[in-house]
Order: C-alpha cells, then structure tokens, then sequence
C-alpha cells in the first residue's frame, strides 16, 4: 500500500494554479480565469460518478445563472484511466457532448491540481474569488438525488453572496460523491 501526502487548499488561502487541456483542444489557465472573471467554480467531476450525472443539470443552471455576473464554472476531471476506461480525454468529450455542457471541462492527467485543491469526491466544488483565494468548497447542495426538493444550495448561495460582496454563511461542507482513486 502506498501512503500518499495529503495535501489541500484549505478556505482562505490561494487556489493552485493551473494549466490544462480542455476538451476544446485549449489549454486553460486558472489566471487567465481570475482576470476575466469575478469568480471561478471548480468542479472536481468526473465521466463515470453517478453523483456527477445527478447533478449536471444543476451545474448548467449555475452557469447559466450566473455567467452574466462575471462567473463560470470548469468542470475538472481528475480520475484515472487505467482503474475506468470512461475517463479518457476522448470520453469526456463525448460526456459533454452528450450533456451539453455550458462550461469548460479540463482534464488533469497527472491528478497533481486535483489533489492540490483537497479534492476527495466527484463532484466536489471550490468558489474562487478574483484574487485567487477558495472562498468556498464541499458540496453542491444537500439534495443529490432530488433536484426539484427544497434543500440547502450551498454553491448557489456561495456564488450569490461573493458576486453580492456579502460574507458567505457557510464556507466548508463535508464532500459527498464517489471518492477518487489516486494513481501510486
């Protein structure tokens, strides 16, 4: 068995950077982002997560909410091939063709930026402020499998109050999802 550091991004402190490759055959900078942009939402997703097909929609209406208030999403897929065939770049791109996806989806290949970040599950979400700081991250709501309930949004919520210049009520939630599995 092998003992992997943990490592992570804690509420607060500055987001890792990054440079990846989209499914739109671009590379992505995360500072690229945070000068076009408000605020970022990383995704931590991935093809094969029940969690994540259960919450696409969702995402997509986040996007669509509040991408005129200088906000986008990226979804990030951070899981391996070699444990799921589904994960490889040519299968997420067919996942957001399927899906019709609104947002960037990048792949981390080396799973380095998706343990950077804390990331434990699919889906797992991290509000980014303008300058860099991770205003936010767990989950995205307290209803996975019902979308139409009355729940807690907290992503939603997140995003509201940072786009509004309030304080965000509540700035960690425990991740619920499907645990990754980290290349030896």
């Amino acid at each position: 068995m092998n003992i992997l550091e943990t490592i992570h991004t804690p509420v607060g402190s500055y987001a890792p950077d990054f440079e990846l490759p989209g499914i739109d055959d671009q590379v992505h900078h995360l500072s690229r982002y945070l000068e076009k942009f408000r605020a970022v939402g990383v995704i931590a997703m991935c093809n094969h997560c029940p969690y994540v097909s259960l919450y696409v929609e969702r995402l997509k209406k986040i996007q669509a909410e509040f991408a005129q208030d200088g906000f986008t999403l990226i979804g990030m897929n951070g899981s391996i091939t070699t444990q799921n065939l589904n994960e490889s770049f040519e299968q997420m791109k067919a996942f957001a063709q399927r899906h019709q996806l609104n947002f960037p989806y990048i792949w981390d290949s080396t799973q380095d930026v998706t343990r950077s970040f804390g990331a434990s599950k699919t889906p797992m979400a991290f509000l980014i402020d303008k300058n860099g700081i991770v205003q936010y991250k767990g989950q995205i709501d307290n209803h996975p499998q019902e979308p139409s309930s009355v729940g807690e949004d907290y992503l939603r919520n997140a995003i509201a109050s940072l786009l509004n210049g309030q304080a965000i009520n509540l700035a960690e939630t425990a991740a619920v999802g499907t645990s990754l599995i980290w290349r030896n």
